[in-house]
């Protein structure tokens, strides 16, 4: 198989493999039912991270930390992730 022929091959496939990986994978997450409504855990976990994080700032600009933080654009959003997280371990955790 000639070099280009390979790379063709690569390119060709590895969308592929990574949408039927994204497929398959896609049955795995929980769902939560809301009044009769299925959600995504995740999604629930996004909604609430963020709400807290709002909750957070408004504790930081009470308390005057917020102008001692970083670049305000990059801590609130990586706070919003990590209580996101922290909220999926909390709550979706199966080990």
């Amino acid at each position: 198989m000639t070099r280009l022929a390979a790379r063709t091959t690569t390119r060709v496939l590895a969308p592929a493999v990574l949408a039927l990986a994204a497929l398959a994978l896609a049955g795995c997450d929980p769902v939560v039912d809301i009044a009769g409504a299925d959600f995504p855990a995740w999604l629930l976990c996004a909604i609430v991270g963020i709400a807290l994080a709002a909750i957070v700032r408004m504790l930081f600009a009470a308390t005057r930390i917020e102008p001692h933080l970083g670049p305000l654009t990059l801590v609130y959003p990586c706070l919003a992730l990590l209580l996101s997280c922290v909220v999926w371990i909390v709550f979706f955790n199966r080990i």
